[in-house]
């Protein structure tokens, strides 16, 4: 997601911070500051913690993008906060922003892992074709999340987003993965 949209607004993903790939700009007149941590995705907060923290970036400020199970394959939800819903990457943010849980997500659905399958494994594994079509999809979707967000607010933003996602969300449910 950070690729796609920092490559939509013209943002270079050019220098290591925190370990992360980082980036800085502008979207309009509102300066924007795009990380990728480059830790484990379990360790993310270590990462996340000390860049909001070195730039004094209020936790209402940072939005935080993230796989999720238990959203269908493709389908994007934008929320104000909440917790770590069992997500290990989350558990590391919100540990590193000192148990501070009022920040934005970004999820993105990855299904759940067919029959038995170990969801470590699941989450390991490349998606299929079908899968990489709605995920591509919904990255790009979710560039136009993040420019109404910019423009329009979290709360406007998420109302209006969500509204749209949930339909997909029926849609995608009747079709195979």
């Amino acid at each position: 997601m950070i690729d796609v949209f920092a490559e939509s607004v013209g943002i270079p993903m050019n220098r290591v911070h925190c370990k992360a790939v980082f980036g800085e700009g502008f979207v309009g007149d509102i300066p924007v500051f795009l990380a990728k941590p480059q830790t484990y995705m379990n360790l993310s907060g270590e990462s996340a913690g000390p860049l909001a923290a070195y730039y004094k970036l209020p936790l209402n400020r940072v939005l935080v993008f993230h796989d999720d199970m238990t959203l269908p394959c493709g389908v994007l939800r934008l929320q104000h906060n909440g917790g770590h819903g069992y997500h290990n990457g989350l558990k590391s943010v919100i540990y590193h922003f000192r148990g501070n849980r009022e920040f934005a997500r970004l999820r993105i659905g990855i299904g759940r892992p067919p029959g038995q399958m170990d969801p470590k494994a699941f989450l390991l594994q490349k998606f299929n074709n079908t899968a990489q079509e709605r995920i591509d999809t919904a990255l790009q979707e979710g560039v136009g999340a993040l420019k109404l967000l910019l423009s329009h607010g979290l709360s406007e933003s998420a109302r209006h987003f969500n509204h749209e996602q949930k339909y997909k969300h029926i849609r995608l449910q009747t079709m195979p993965v």
